[in-house]
């Protein structure tokens, strides 16, 4: 154990003898870990299927990720449970005792997701910089490339930090404290622009805690507000967009529910508290506190309070130009490019076979055709997708909308309530609050990222102390972020995320039946495994856990196989996981053999 361990080992010990008040004391001293879990959490992932969630359908869904962060904080806590009373490294403890394939899969895809979801983060760092922080950035960099000018800045710090943290002291403090600052400033943030509509009377507070109610029929349901508008609607146009609806509504349910607790915060908890030295029974209390107060309530504030003011915002709702009977007015609504898609394909059910009116939206992509001619037909295509929109009825519309993905522009517009409230007069208060606030999520995210890297390279090779493995792990991890200028918005991307989030989400479930399992084993806990009624009550939780993350990754592997546009990746997924499946048996086989 190190110097540090032994030092809070001994203020916790001096607390909890005098008394709750300086044990709390203590524990707000000492926390950390729950804080690397909020800052992971608490990334673009979740703050856009959170915004996306309020613009689909309203407040009924608040319930989801209430049910979805108290599911993984059950989780959460076994394997923080599992890790400070039985003392072993997980990684070692699964290969051993349960089953040698959960272990490195587990291992192997969080290192993969690790590499993959760190492209998403310095994209979402640049358009920060870019898009809110400094809109003219080209004209201050010269001749250089801003995305690269931007990354290697990013990629420079998040490297330094990253070896600062490999090590406990001061600079590891420093670390700990900037990342409850992010937390903070953002869960203040958004409790603010709630706090604000409601002083305003702006929300509906019965409709509001009526969304909490856990509904699963919405899984076959759209919110009342659209299907009070589905229901004006003839059957062929109330097919479509039923259809739709439910569709993205599910995949939304489904990504919601995945970046609560995904994959990579199962291995990054025990890890951490061992690179704390918080693997002994003295930091059972603490652990538990942290993963209720510096994890769970912060996400589901922030979420649930974006959820709101996106429901406010967006839910059901349009601007006039986008309302207009007037083609040119539609295309100067600044909704019209994002509904642009779905208007097209709901150009093409009305218009099928009818090869005239569909060849007006076709863009010669031959290799001879000039940019100028491409940019013309595009111009055009919008035109007559602006004709069509133009045409429908306004109930039409609102619902064209509630299926188009968010952007980070219309999430920055639910700060404006609280920020025109504090500086009237500044318009883009809301562009810049929120560019610095995307920056700090997506840098502290690269900073997790590659720290988790750099624990799963070392443990992968027997060595987790080694600090120069951990280098190299996160370095891996770092060089791929970087590549996000070369590959990021291209096909390749597309198929790495789509491949790379359905195997995180097959092995999470893989990872919570890894825990179960070592929870149960006496070999592993020894003394301090749970009997009796603790036993029971810790089995029937962590099941309901496992049985949650399992129809989840089933709905994610559906969704996927049954989607056309992922059509080419879907062999390769169905393949690793029949083969992974195949490893597993076999592994458990050999277990029971041996």
């Amino acid at each position: 154990m190190s110097q540090q361990a032994f030092r809070d080992e001994e203020i916790l010990t001096n607390a909890q003898a005098r008394g709750p008040l300086a044990t709390t004391f203590a524990f707000m001293r000492l926390s950390g870990p729950g804080w690397l879990q909020a800052a992971i959490t608490l990334g673009g992932g979740s703050l856009g299927g959170a915004l996306y969630l309020g613009m689909m359908s309203g407040t009924s869904m608040l319930w989801l990720q209430v049910v979805a962060m108290l599911v993984g904080l059950v989780m959460l806590m076994a394997i923080a449970y599992v890790t400070v009373t039985s003392g072993v490294r997980p990684y070692a403890a699964i290969n051993e005792h349960i089953n040698p394939v959960l272990g490195v899969g587990w291992l192997l895809a969080t290192i993969l997701a690790n590499m993959i979801f760190i492209l998403g983060q310095f994209s979402l760092c640049y358009t920060a910089v870019n898009d809110s922080l400094f809109p003219n950035l080209a004209n201050h960099v010269g001749s250089a490339d801003p995305k690269l000018v931007v990354t290697l800045v990013v990629a420079a710090v998040a490297m330094l930090l990253t070896l600062l943290s490999f090590r406990p002291g001061a600079t590891f403090r420093i670390v700990d404290f900037l990342l409850k600052l992010i937390v903070g400033l953002v869960v203040l943030c958004f409790v603010g622009v709630v706090v604000a509509l409601g002083m305003q009377g702006e929300l509906n507070w019965p409709e509001i805690v009526q969304g909490y109610l856990p509904n699963f029929l919405q899984w076959n349901n759209p919110s009342e507000s659209l299907q009070t508008m589905l229901g004006t609607m003839d059957g062929s146009v109330r097919e479509f967009y039923e259809g739709e609806l439910l569709k993205n509504q599910r995949k939304v349910m489904i990504g919601v529910t995945a970046t609560a607790v995904g994959l990579n915060m199962t291995f990054l908890l025990p890890y951490s508290l061992i690179q704390r030295g918080w693997n002994k029974p003295t930091f059972r209390g603490i652990t538990r506190v942290e993963l209720i107060v510096a994890t769970a309530i912060p996400f589901i504030l922030v979420t649930s309070c974006i959820v709101i003011a996106s429901a406010h915002a967006f839910h059901a709702k349009a601007d006039t130009n986008f309302l207009s009977k007037n083609a040119a007015e539609v295309q100067q609504s600044p909704l019209f490019k994002g509904a642009a898609s779905v208007l097209e394909k709901r150009y093409v059910s009305v218009n099928e076979g009818n090869e005239e009116a569909l060849a007006l939206i076709k863009i010669d992509t031959a290799e001879d055709a000039t940019e100028e001619a491409k940019k013309e037909a595009i111009a055009d295509k919008q035109q007559v997708i602006a004709e069509f929109a133009a045409g429908l009825s306004e109930e039409e519309r609102k619902l064209s909308l509630s299926l188009v993905r968010p952007n980070a522009g219309q999430l920055a517009t639910t700060l404006e309530p609280v920020l025109m409230k504090l500086s009237p007069g500044t318009p883009n208060a809301a562009k810049l609050v929120f560019g610095i606030g995307a920056l700090a999520m997506g840098f502290s995210t690269i900073y997790i990222l590659m720290l988790i890297n750099g624990y799963a390279f070392a443990e992968m090779f027997g060595n987790f102390e080694s600090i120069p493995y951990r280098f190299i792990g996160a370095l891996l991890a770092l060089a791929m972020g970087v590549s996000w200028i070369w590959i990021w918005g291209t096909q390749s991307a597309t198929w790495l995320l789509v491949i790379t989030s359905t195997f995180a989400g097959i092995l999470l479930p893989i990872a919570y039946i890894a825990f179960f399992l070592l929870m149960n084993s006496r070999d592993v806990m020894g003394d301090f495994k749970p009997t009796g009624a603790r036993m029971s009550i810790w089995n029937i939780l962590m099941l309901v856990a496992v049985v949650g993350a399992i129809a989840q990754s089933c709905g994610g592997v559906y969704n996927v196989v049954t989607d056309g546009k992922y059509a080419d990746a879907a062999p390769y997924i169905i393949g690793g996981l029949g083969t992974f499946l195949v490893l597993a048996v076999i592994g458990f086989s050999a277990k029971l053999r041996r």
